[in-house]
């Protein structure tokens, strides 16, 4: 049963929205409850974002296959183009200006929830090659845990698992990873604690980029389409989302 793209594009923005605003929202929390803590406001803010995150992918996930990243669905895109199984250029030309617009309206809806002013301009400066290679390594290992849990049959673990790499990797690199260029663009909208200034973005979206394409050649090399130890076909490894969408009726959920 296939759902309307225009339901999973909505679905798309509703998510990343979502996902932003816990992150943002959280982090002007834990600004406020552990003030002069930057330990303590990053434990706070990445236990909220991965416990958020693994909420939004099962709420999304059979609508839309909860990408929330454009990075997820270029990869998607790219990794099903040889046996046509992936996301289709209409459905990706769909979905990456919805996850955009998505985290800057859940940026916004943090600012306001907490009366900050709806759009403020992030001062938090965030560059450096230490930071760039974090985010490239953040976003690759992203994209394996992804792909590689869809290609092996185990796309049912994606919520946990993605959620909990994520607040891992908060700690583990040195960019707290964004691992998403949406998200990146949309915490530009934000001066909190979860805030990128306007001028790191661009070198920050380019890694993610990079890194993209080291995750979806590590795809390739260690879970070959068709190959993982659960999966049926090509297409039921590649017909990628963070949890495929094409499998709402055996999952009891309606796509009419």
């Amino acid at each position: 049963m296939s759902v309307p793209l225009a339901r999973r594009a909505a679905a798309e923005l509703a998510g990343t929205a979502t996902l932003v605003a816990v992150v943002v929202g959280s982090g002007i929390m834990a600004a406020r409850l552990s003030p002069s803590d930057t330990g303590l406001e990053l434990l706070e803010n990445s236990l909220a974002t991965a416990a958020g995150l693994a909420v939004v992918i099962v709420v999304a996930g059979p609508v839309s296959g909860a990408h929330l990243n454009p990075v997820v669905s270029l990869a998607d895109w790219a990794l099903g183009r040889r046996s046509a199984s992936g996301l289709p250029g209409r459905e990706l030309a769909a979905y990456l200006p919805a996850q955009v617009a998505g985290a800057i309206a859940g940026a916004m809806l943090a600012n306001v929830m907490f009366g900050l002013p709806a759009v403020a301009t992030s001062a938090r400066d965030r560059s450096g090659g230490g930071l760039w290679l974090g985010e490239a390594v953040a976003t690759a290992g992203l994209v394996l845990v992804v792909f590689g849990l869809a290609r092996s049959g185990r796309s049912r673990l994606a919520p946990a698992v993605v959620g909990a790499y994520i607040g891992a990797a908060y700690w583990w690199t040195s960019s707290t990873s964004f691992a998403n260029p949406a998200v990146t663009v949309g915490r530009a909208f934000t001066d909190s604690f979860a805030g990128i200034a306007p001028g790191s973005v661009p070198a920050f979206v380019a890694a993610q980029l990079a890194g993209g394409l080291v995750g979806a050649v590590a795809v390739v090399v260690f879970y070959p389409a068709g190959r993982g130890a659960e999966t049926s076909s090509p297409a039921e490894g590649d017909r990628l989302a963070v949890v495929p969408a094409d499998r709402m009726a055996e999952d009891g959920v309606s796509g009419g």
